[in-house]
């Protein structure tokens, strides 16, 4: 039975998000606020997170920032704020998704579904099909094993989409890929995804593996077609 976290203050809500995905066979946790749940989540393993922005104690970014090095599972943000600002500042974070009170429980439930069967046929396409564990493209390395990325013998840290989006293109070079074949590809949410998404990704991956982020050697924008890695 895969196993889901929620850290949210709204009982009410947390007890809706717990309901129906108990009617889907997931077991649920609910934490009350961002402490709580910070060490709930670093004390046990969860197929997935779906966490509050605003919290008591410790917010939803907060939360994010801590775990971005520790824990590798897909994030759902749920909250009220609907500012653009919050849900790219929470994409860049780490989180993989965001959804906004109020919220169909049934899409919940759907992108849930989809985003755990997502992580898992990522992981199992990357640990099984790949034949070599290292990828090495000039100054940058990557182990798909570990899922270490080193530039220029430097480690760098990244989180969960931003790693399987740099190994998938890296599996590709010199493929130009649209922002929909990466969401597709990486996400697997079509419709209910943002393609933005991507774009926020790209440029997070950039700003740990390039020498100069605006001027990218590696993940180049190709104008009015999507992006490539160039070896």
């Amino acid at each position: 039975m895969r196993k889901i976290l929620i850290i949210e203050d709204d009982l009410s809500i947390a007890e809706l998000q717990k309901d129906y995905l108990e009617i889907n066979d997931f077991q649920v946790t609910i934490c009350k606020d961002g402490i709580e749940g910070l060490n709930t989540l670093k004390s046990d393993n969860f197929d997935l997170l779906i966490l509050d922005l605003m919290l008591p104690k410790m917010d939803g970014y907060s939360i994010l920032r801590s775990i971005e090095k520790e824990k590798d599972i897909p994030v759902l943000l749920v909250s009220a704020k609907k500012e653009e600002i919050d849900k790219i500042k929470g994409l860049t974070l780490g989180a993989d998704d965001y959804i906004t009170k109020p919220f169909n429980p049934g899409e919940l439930v759907a992108r849930v579904k989809s985003h755990i069967a997502n992580y898992e046929r990522i992981k199992n396409k990357f640990n099984v099909n790949v034949k070599v564990n290292k990828i090495v493209i000039r100054g940058l390395e990557i182990f798909k094993d570990s899922r270490q990325v080193f530039i220029n013998g430097t480690e760098v840290t990244l989180a969960q989409k931003e790693f399987d989006l740099l190994l998938y293109m890296a599996r590709n070079p010199n493929k130009v890929f649209s922002r929909e074949d990466l969401f597709e590809e990486i996400w697997g949410l079509d419709s209910m995804g943002d393609n933005a998404t991507v774009t926020v990704h790209i440029r997070r991956v950039r700003e740990k593996i390039e020498p100069s982020p605006s001027d990218p050697q590696y993940i180049e924008t190709v104008w009015g077609a999507g992006y490539r890695l160039r070896i």
